[in-house]
């Protein structure tokens, strides 16, 4: 099973004696340490205008990351391609994967924030068009050796030709986030991979995993369990009572930024504001307990054939990190048991 890194750096507001970039500082420290731990890869996400001090410029971000590393798989989950001009992201996104050495991991989305749509003062309306646009600029940027000219209904580019070139090839890895059906279906029919959210409860993303697994066995390509990643919350608690605390901050977060993103009418369709907002289902999509507890929940998405998990935890927590990694990682390292045998609780590392 291959372990990464879902989350965000917070920096604060203040006066000349708060240092508001030491979130963003303990953060590269954070992926730093996954890195030496074995975690695989680091996704970050991009959100506008929270109040709180989520990461805004994610490539930025991943730069300072990828020059203090050198195995970590350098994601965004995910860029917003309807409020980016394409052509300067794809030049910018080329720029890290080649001095990475490409490890470059391009996750884009539509976007479902109302807050961010309407402070860009960018029709929400319109982020399918935009997205569409923005992508066939994107791939044709980085795969077009010859000078090309684009006019489209957003954006026109005349007789250009995007560098630096990609160290990928043709480019990097793309990714989408979805949740609808027939998104995820479109999704496979492109032959991007997949990344499911942390907030749908473990059937639902189990179910999603295989209506992608369908789709892309249904083109006649053969289906690669890497090419899907579901997120999901952890925690390695201390005891039941430190396991209550946690979910409860986790479920004081969620509805916070579902209000955040919400439509003013509270119509929004997206299969982001679409969880149970309670403390039961907080707790049942997230990993959170005793290495134990947090066993049975992974063996159970590994039984249906998931492979790839990409954890968010409490921002920075380096005691969490290193926990998952020495009590709960190993027991996942080898090969998927069979069937029979994936139903059995794996033995873990004593503490």
């Amino acid at each position: 099973m291959k372990f990464g890194l879902f989350g965000s750096a917070q920096a604060q507001r203040g006066g000349p004696d708060l240092d508001s970039g030491q979130g963003f500082k303990d953060y590269i420290e954070y992926n730093v340490e996954a890195e030496a731990l074995g975690y695989d890869s680091t996704f970050v996400v991009e959100h506008h205008f929270t109040g709180f001090g989520q990461v805004s410029a994610s490539l930025n971000l991943l730069t300072w990351v990828a020059a203090r590393t050198k195995t970590l798989r350098l994601g965004t989950a995910v860029i917003v391609l309807p409020w980016h001009n394409p052509v300067l992201l794809a030049e910018q996104a080329a720029t890290i994967d080649l001095l990475s050495g490409g490890r470059l991991e391009f996750g884009v989305g539509k976007g479902y924030r109302h807050n961010e749509f309407a402070s860009f003062c960018i029709p929400i309306e319109e982020a399918d068009e935009r997205f569409e646009e923005g992508l066939e600029l994107i791939i044709k940027s980085w795969t077009s050796n010859e000078r090309f000219s684009h006019h489209g209904k957003h954006w026109h580019f005349e007789n250009i030709i995007v560098e630096p070139p990609t160290r990928q090839k043709p480019h990097p890895p793309i990714w989408m986030a979805a949740g609808n059906p027939d998104s995820i279906r479109k999704v496979a029919r492109r032959g991007a991979k997949l990344m499911l959210d942390q907030l749908a409860s473990t059937q639902l993303a189990i179910d999603r995993f295989n209506i992608y697994k369908a789709e892309v066995e249904a083109c006649g390509r053969k289906f690669d369990p890497m090419d899907v990643a579901v997120s999901r919350a952890f925690y390695v608690a201390k005891n039941d009572e430190d396991k209550k605390k946690a979910v409860e901050a986790r479920l004081a977060n969620q509805t916070r930024l579902a209000k955040l993103s919400q439509t003013p009418g509270g119509d929004s369709k997206s299969s982001m504001l679409s969880f149970d907002q309670t403390l039961d289902a907080a707790a049942e999509s997230a990993m959170f307990g005793t290495p134990d507890e947090i066993a049975v929940k992974l063996s159970r998405l590994r039984a249906a054939g998931v492979e790839h998990v990409l954890l968010t935890g409490p921002a920075g927590s380096r005691e969490n990190l290193r926990a998952f990694a020495k009590d709960i990682m190993p027991a996942f390292s080898g090969p998927a048991p069979k069937p029979a045998a994936a139903r059995a609780q794996p033995q873990l590392v004593n503490s």
